[in-house]
């Protein structure tokens, strides 16, 4: 059996990356949730491992890699980059940063609702970084709304970063006016809303373009990996408790469409997240979910892939096995010091007396608060309402 899966992956890797000419949209083509076993897992990586080994061959699957997420997406091509409009709330001040929220039009009438979080001091240029996050459905508990969410954005403002948090689709205003998250083309709208927000951090004066970097948890691990394996002016990715061998994710945001798999090739997340490579990179895992096995399956492959690229230190784990699903605290405590030496960020601005990390001065605001629109700063009449109502 491993010899016969070491053949088809072989004949996959060498068929050259222009002939993934598309997808087929059908469920055959689709990998869902825990697609494979861990143990099947885990035997699908030994025997990647075995078919690239040089630079070049690693590349050559790269490419296939990366053009089977675009293709899988229906964004081949590109859809035409019109103008971002960005609608700004009032700012808030608070000790050491500010808040202020902003939508951006990832297409003309599709408002991407967000908060941009910027640090009070702004000497020259500084770095910038895109918070996603994941499938927290409870208003109470929700989103970038979410205690964590609010909590890492403020901080890393105030180590000196402009950050954007965004709305996943159907998430926070959108699913107010009528937007699905669970929509057959919520991973297409989704990975376009998170290029065009990057998009927009980009087009801000004061960032700068070689200190770029996003994190985001679960469901948001998937499009911060998604979105740095598509493009490259992600400079660094924090993706947190989601890269599994055997896990795919379990939402049509992250595999209802056929970006894993198509009729010339097959991938994992995995694979994708080592995109990446030679781009600084660090995984957070745990020891409740399916990033259990972090250590001894996916770190190790994706630092292989890091060693053809001559980086090998540029990927680091941290696992955590007594910690669960999240962005809690320990994972933030553990991500905070790698993306202040990455970005050249302060890490002294949220560290206490001690040297520890602290977040006592942050102020978590109500879910009003963060809404973009409002009475004093109404919706546009022509935005979009629903999905389906969007035009390509």
């Amino acid at each position: 059996m491993k010899r016969f899966l070491s053949i088809v992956i072989l004949l996959v890797i060498s068929i050259p990356f222009n002939l993934v000419f598309s997808q087929n949209q059908n469920e055959s083509n689709l990998c869902i949730g825990h697609y494979y076993t861990e143990e099947q897992a885990k035997n699908v990586i030994e025997n990647l491992k075995l078919q690239y080994q040089t630079k070049d061959e690693w590349l050559q699957r790269a490419e296939i890699i990366r053009q089977g997420i675009l293709r899988g997406s229906d964004l081949v091509p590109f859809p035409e980059k019109k103008p971002l409009n960005p609608r700004y709330s009032a700012t808030r001040k608070y000790d050491g940063y500010s808040v202020q929220n902003v939508a951006i039009e990832s297409l003309p009438g599709v408002f991407v609702t967000g908060s941009l979080y910027l640090p009070e001091k702004q000497d020259g240029k500084i770095p910038g970084i895109l918070n996603t996050h994941g499938h927290w459905p409870k208003q109470e508990d929700y989103g970038r709304f979410r205690e964590d969410a609010q909590k890492r954005c403020a901080a890393l403002a105030k180590m000196g970063a402009v950050v954007y948090s965004i709305d996943m689709v159907g998430y926070g205003e959108m699913a107010d006016w009528g937007w699905e998250h669970k929509h057959p083309l919520a991973l297409k709208q989704q990975l376009w809303n998170s290029i065009r927000a990057l998009d927009f951090l980009l087009s801000l004066e004061n960032v700068d373009p070689e200190r770029v970097a996003v994190t985001g948890a679960s469901g948001g691990a998937t499009q911060a990996f998604l979105l740095t394996a598509v493009d490259d002016r992600i400079k660094v990715t924090v993706p947190v408790v989601q890269i599994s061998a055997h896990f795919f994710g379990g939402c049509v945001c992250e595999s209802g469409m056929p970006i894993h798999k198509s009729n010339q090739h097959q991938t994992n997340n995995v694979e994708i997240a080592a995109l990446a490579a030679p781009r600084p990179m660090l995984l957070v895992s745990d020891g409740a979910d399916w990033t259990k096995n972090t250590p001894e399956v996916e770190f190790p492959h994706i630092q292989y892939i890091y060693g053809l690229m001559g980086v090998e230190n540029k990927v680091k784990n941290v696992h955590l096995p007594e910690e669960g699903h999240g962005y809690e605290l320990p994972k933030r405590r553990a991500v905070y010091p790698f993306l202040a030496k990455h970005l050249k960020l302060n890490l002294a601005a949220i560290s206490d007396e001690n040297g520890e990390i602290s977040e006592e001065k942050i102020v978590v605001e109500p879910y009003e608060m963060l809404k973009v629109f409002s009475e004093a700063n109404p919706r546009p009449d022509y935005a979009v309402l629903k999905n389906d109502n969007v035009k390509w």
